[in-house]
């Protein structure tokens, strides 16, 4: 799965001989049969590859663990700041609807205008051509600003932001606890501020089938943090006393006191499939069942998938190799 973290012309010294051509990513799935073509594409098996890398890198791993933290991670730290700092100056306006509030379409407004320049700031003088391309998802990590909703789409194009990143050779292998620790956590932060700030509807969610409202990932990498834990078995994730001690170790359970914080009621009717897992008897199996869940809830689903864009980055050409 590293195979794509590994890419030739990758070292700062010299500038890849290759300029491949960037080009501006847009949508290919417009029916549910070109779900097959999705499938079958080296975007599909370049994401997939870029998260179970990640999944494989943090397992058994805290979040306040020592970890390698270069300048473009630092970079991206900067960025999602910017767009935090953004929400202070953007407040909600009165409305009489209680959700969807149109001071996020103000807030959205300026990343739209600004994600290149964002962009162009990560990454180095002699890749600047891909920023059009990678500021795109950018642009959709955040939540839809017609609808004023956000869901695992949103959470998949931030995923695509970051494995475009690694293609391009701004993150490296070495980078990856940092990319989930430090860069998906804070992108983690700041979309729980816009979902709390401006009542963001979730978007196509299951409502109580599914797994949350709207994310996905973090339990994917949460539990694999939480594999071979000396203590904490998937059992106790519903104990909140376990989740107040431990959150700030595991991404995990940071979800699960989000959840807590946002939904009233028994958790096992708020959410009852968080509820079901935790009847699972190791990390492990709760690990390789997510990602199975994952394929088959978001990946694998075409109102997530027709929003998904495609580039030169992320082709939606079938696998080569």
């Amino acid at each position: 799965f590293t195979s794509f973290l590994h890419l030739p012309g990758a070292s700062e010294e010299v500038a890849p001989p290759v300029q491949p051509c960037f080009v501006v990513p847009k949508k290919e799935i417009n029916v549910v049969s070109d779900m097959a073509k999705w499938k079958r594409s080296q975007a599909y098996a370049d994401y997939m590859g870029f998260i179970l890398t990640l999944n494989e890198g943090v397992r058994g791993k805290k979040l306040t663990c020592e970890y390698k933290v270069s300048e473009p991670i630092e970079k991206l730290v900067a960025l999602l700041n910017t767009l935090d700092r953004w929400i202070d100056e953007t407040p909600p306006v009165d409305q009489p609807s209680r959700f969807g509030n149109k001071a996020f379409r103000t807030w959205y407004a300026k990343l739209d205008q600004e994600a290149e320049k964002l962009v162009s700031a990560v990454i180095p003088k002699h890749l600047a051509d891909a920023a059009p391309e990678v500021a795109v998802y950018l642009k959709e990590s955040v939540g839809n600003s017609t609808r004023i909703d956000y869901g695992t789409g949103h959470e998949a194009a931030f995923a695509a932001f970051l494995c475009c990143l690694c293609k391009i050779g701004v993150l490296r292998v070495d980078d990856q606890m940092a990319i989930v620790f430090k860069v998906f956590n804070r992108y983690l932060e700041v979309m729980r501020k816009l979902q709390k700030t401006y009542r963001m509807e979730p978007a196509g969610s299951q409502g109580v089938w599914g797994l949350d409202d709207f994310q996905f990932l973090p339990f994917i990498w949460g539990s694999s943090q939480l594999i071979d834990h000396p203590s904490l078995e998937p059992r106790h994730f519903v104990d909140e006393k376990v989740v107040n001690e431990n959150h700030k170790d595991f991404m995990f359970l940071e979800c699960i006191l989000f959840i807590t914080e946002m939904k009233t009621g028994p958790f096992a009717e708020h959410s009852n499939q968080l509820w079901n897992i935790s009847a699972v008897p190791s990390w492990s199996k709760v690990n390789q069942g997510l990602i199975r869940m994952y394929k088959a809830e978001c990946l694998e689903k075409f109102p997530v998938i027709q929003h998904f864009k495609f580039g030169s980055l992320l082709p939606i050409q079938p696998v080569t190799s």
